[in-house]
């Protein structure tokens, strides 16, 4: 397995920037790379949906190219275009689209549609034909999740309709694909009759004439615990970015990946405080001594969950604190300690390596009650990204 983890010790934030998010690109392709390793002889689609989950679009996707990856995988159709503008030209799926979305561009550009109902494959067939090209689609089937994806009858119309249009030479079927509910608890009874439903139906295109180039159906965690699962290629999203998707079965470093994303700021105030001052609106928190105030320049509208007021942990000049009182919307507090030495512009992370001893997005991710993915794409877009470790410099 690719060492990911040994590093130096992560750089300091730049100065004169109220925050920003450092986005290690090393790390990317490092894990990208250990991903491979896991995925045995299937190929790797790195899922860069969200602004690659908020690290950034295009340099993230050319990192986990250079980490080996093969495939890129988007969730809407603007992203597919960025990427193919940008120059980077591997194979790139496109999954969740509208009903009277033009694919004309889509399909001149070579990008890749997920196809989960008659409507999206006629709208495919109308692109073909104004363009002249073959449409290269992905038919996306519904096993058990109960989202995006066609099951029963609908399903059946629509094997026949690709069979047809592929007779036609009208569209390539290069992929047939579905996603897990439960991959996250890979024993749970869910996960392999999701499986078996997939292999089932994979007879049935094969038996309408279709045979796809690659099944997949593997996200992160599938692709971490479940290799029965990888088939042609897998689509690691949420690891590519160095984050479990099953932190109670191990951290990243447990599955050789190392966070991408540190979120750091510099503290805006510090400034004594006397014993029994309410911290914050509403004064939820009150100071039970004399003490330092620290003020962290970001807020809500930087993506910082409000829910996690009083609990999110951040780190201050080695030392460990917690969110004093209410996140607000541009700013929240620290209760430094009386014989605190920090002073403005000392730098604050909120996350980062956790094997480096620093608070983690999952850390987050349990103050607020949500998932670490959640926490690192809400990072909002006036949070600066500073790239480091790779080639985008």
């Amino acid at each position: 397995m690719s060492d990911t983890t040994s590093s130096t010790p992560p750089a300091p934030a730049p100065p004169g920037l109220p925050a920003c998010a450092q986005v290690d690109l090393g790390a990317i392709s490092a894990n990208v790379a250990a991903l491979r390793e896991r995925a045995g002889s299937a190929e790797v689609m790195a899922v860069v949906k969200a602004d690659a989950y908020g690290h950034g679009l295009v340099p993230a996707a050319r990192a986990a190219v250079r980490g080996g990856a093969t495939w890129l995988g988007v969730a809407q159709l603007p992203e597919a275009v960025e990427l193919r503008q940008a120059g980077v030209d591997v194979p790139v799926l496109s999954w969740l689209h509208v009903p009277g979305q033009d694919f004309t561009e889509a399909v001149a550009l070579g990008i890749d549609l997920g196809i989960a109902a008659q409507w999206s494959l006629q709208q495919a067939l109308d692109a073909a034909a104004a363009t002249g090209r073959t449409a290269r689609i992905h038919v996306k089937v519904d096993t058990g999740l109960g989202r995006n994806g066609a099951w029963d009858a609908d399903l059946d119309a629509l094997i026949d309709d690709v069979a047809r249009a592929q007779a036609d030479r009208a569209v390539e079927v290069v992929g047939v694909f579905s996603h897990f509910a439960y991959a996250d608890a890979p024993q749970h009874p869910t996960v392999r009759a999701q499986q078996e439903r997939f292999e089932g139906l994979l007879t049935q295109f094969e038996q309408a004439g279709i045979r796809p180039q690659v099944r997949h159906l593997a996200n992160s965690a599938a692709t971490l615990t479940n290799p029965s699962a990888h088939y042609d290629l897998v689509r690691p999203g949420v690891s590519v970015y160095g984050l479990s998707p099953v932190p109670d079965l191990g951290a990243p470093e447990d599955f050789g990946l190392r966070e991408a994303m540190r979120l750091v700021a510099r503290l805006a105030l510090v400034k004594d405080c006397p014993a029994g001052q309410g911290i914050s609106y509403g004064h939820t928190y009150t100071t039970s001594e004399q003490t330092r105030l620290g003020l962290v320049p970001m807020g809500y509208a930087d993506g910082i969950p409000r829910h996690a007021s009083s609990r999110g942990p951040v780190q201050v000049g080695g030392s460990r604190y917690a969110v004093a009182g209410r996140v607000c919307m541009d700013q929240f507090v620290l209760v430094l300690g009386a014989d605190n030495a920090a002073v403005a512009g000392d730098e604050a992370v909120l996350f980062g390596v956790g094997a480096s001893g620093e608070p983690t997005a999952q850390d987050w991710a349990v103050a607020a009650g949500t998932i670490n993915y959640e926490v690192v794409t809400r990072v909002g877009a006036r949070v600066p990204r500073v790239y480091v470790g790779g080639e985008d410099l």
